[in-house]
């Protein structure tokens, strides 16, 4: 991966995505606290992890057609699903635990005229829709959050693996067919390869990539196109490289990133 011989531009307009308006927790365990997160969500209006849509944009509308019908995954405060709504996909559901979070987003998105998109309480982890009913399911770091307490990534805790697999049993039941699931993570392929690569799915899986110091993985699984364990196993590791501009060292996402990569 080539540096930049120039210092990254900012973007003032983007300033208030990019930084929480809140302290960041003390501790990564807290971004498991519903109370938290609640808690936060009363004061924050907005904050984008991994990036905003405009780092991305290029791989959401290649993956996914207009006429898609989406689920997001804890929606909280971003914008992701307005974007969406603009590049023309505009059957989206959004879902959040936080019941704080679900409503202050459905005030907003009333107040900008989006009333096709649905706002609902509900569990990433019990998802309340019937079998094969969604062309899209995304995620942007939510799925992460599982991750801040699994010990060693080479060997995440039992409790770990048994959450995350109720989240893709979950996924893997509302896809369509020939549905995708997108999953944006800081994730790395060879910690996250195993756990969707589980027997039960029948998902293919690839990824690309986004960002500046470090990578962003952006995964693509569609159902219905897994490989062979032979033609599967051959695919590359990737290891993202860890130059880090100020910025992404000053920001939440650093935080987030250090315990999930590094948490024992």
């Amino acid at each position: 991966m080539q540096e930049e011989s120039e210092p990254k531009l900012r973007n003032p307009e983007m300033e208030g995505s990019r930084k929480p308006t809140t302290e960041p927790p003390s501790t990564a365990l807290a971004y498991q606290d519903p109370h938290y997160w609640n808690e936060r969500f009363s004061k924050e209006e907005h904050y984008e992890w991994f990036k905003d849509y405009s780092h991305f944009r290029h791989l959401i509308q290649a993956h996914i057609p207009s006429t898609s019908s989406v689920l997001e995954l804890g929606c909280g405060n971003s914008q992701l699903c307005e974007e969406m709504y603009r590049d023309g996909i505009t059957e989206v559901t959004c879902i959040d635990l936080s019941a704080v979070a679900v409503e202050k987003m459905q005030k907003r998105l009333e107040a900008k005229g989006y009333k096709e998109i649905k706002v609902l309480e509900a569990d990433m982890l019990d998802l309340p829709f019937k079998e094969e009913c969604f062309d899209v399911v995304i995620e942007k770091g939510t799925m992460d959050v599982l991750f801040v307490n699994s010990g060693d990534p080479w060997n995440p805790r039992p409790e770990t693996v048994a959450q995350v697999k109720a989240m893709l049993e979950g996924v893997h039941r509302v896809l369509k067919p020939d549905g995708i699931f997108i999953s944006i993570s800081f994730g790395q392929p060879h910690f996250r390869r195993p756990l969707f690569d589980a027997p039960d799915f029948t998902w293919s899986v690839e990824w690309s990539t986004f960002g500046d110091g470090f990578h962003y993985f952006f995964y693509v699984l569609r159902k219905g196109k897994r490989l062979s364990r032979d033609e599967s196993s051959s695919g590359k590791k990737e290891i993202p490289s860890i130059s880090l501009f100020q910025e992404e060292l000053e920001g939440e996402d650093f935080i987030f990133r250090t315990n999930i990569d590094e948490n024992s």
